[in-house]
């Protein structure tokens, strides 16, 4: 297994990580949480932690794809790894968010929709030999929706002490970028999906 593969398996495990510590029931279990007051916003321990994992992990995601291309270390296994890193990464972590009140429920349910979408997209062309290649759209969706979702780990700061949710702009704004890019797709491989 080359490097690529083992950083994007790193991901996957910083992921799982990031999601057992946002389902354990700390209250339930009994375990304080340790909150800080930061100029007025409470900010918990393992959202802060999350967070920093979270940026790690997202990291990785740039930086496997990166090394893959530079060291002509494209493979199949690395491609399938890459795409189920990506979902993981953010998908679950989305529903987390949405279901502890973090974030509007819309938010997961667009990029849930989008990505089933496309997926299908992807799999109809591969079944047809052919290869559908990432958009712009779509990567300024990812980049904008890990830079998001980084900073409701953060509880939005600095931007929260001047009351301005950058946070919630840049989720929308990859909910935005998300039907901008499945219609893209729909619409390049149209002729693939009439077949």
């Amino acid at each position: 297994m080359n490097l690529p593969n083992k950083i994007t398996i790193a991901r996957l495990i910083l992921t799982l990580i990031i999601i057992v510590m946002l389902l354990i029931p700390y209250s339930t279990l009994g375990i304080n949480v340790t909150t800080f007051d930061v100029n007025g916003v409470k900010v918990e321990l393992v959202y802060i932690i999350a967070g920093v994992i979270f940026v790690i992990a997202s990291l990785t995601d740039f930086l496997d794809g990166y090394l893959a291309r530079k060291y002509n270390l494209v493979t199949d296994l690395g491609k399938m790894l890459d795409a189920i890193a990506d979902k993981v990464l953010v998908n679950p972590i989305l529903i987390i968010l949405a279901c502890s009140n973090f974030i509007p429920a819309i938010v997961p349910v667009i990029y849930v929709t989008r990505d089933i979408i496309v997926d299908a997209i992807k799999m109809q062309a591969a079944s047809k030999g052919k290869v559908v290649a990432a958009i712009k759209s779509g990567k300024l969706k990812t980049a904008s929706m890990m830079v998001g979702i980084a900073l409701v780990f953060f509880y939005n700061i600095p931007f929260e002490f001047i009351n301005v949710r950058v946070d919630l702009f840049l989720l929308y704004f990859a909910c935005i970028m998300s039907i901008v890019s499945c219609v893209q797709y729909f619409v390049l491989n149209k002729d693939l999906i009439k077949e």
